[in-house]
């Protein structure tokens, strides 16, 4: 159950960008996913602690996360990114 963490293709550029947008300030707090999340980070930089370690990405990254994970979410910069589920 790992976190993926990639630099995008221009066709998953082109698809994220209809996707909804979620920002948050700089921050700490606990999340569970409920069902597999990918994103496009277009701003900051957050590190999610979990079980297995520390996963880090900033803007840029096409991040997956996989459904069931428990983690700690430490954003570092305010955060802006594209995000889907399912």
């Amino acid at each position: 159950m790992a976190i993926q963490v990639r630099k995008p293709t221009e066709d998953e550029k082109k698809k994220a960008s209809s996707w909804p947008i979620w920002t948050k300030e700089v921050s700490s707090f606990p999340w569970r996913y409920d069902s597999s999340e990918t994103c496009l980070i277009l701003e900051g930089e957050v590190t999610v602690k979990t079980s297995q370690g520390e996963v880090s990405f900033m803007a840029g990254d096409w991040v997956v996360f996989p459904r069931g994970l428990e983690c700690t979410w430490i954003v570092k910069k305010p955060v802006r990114k594209h995000y889907n589920f399912g």
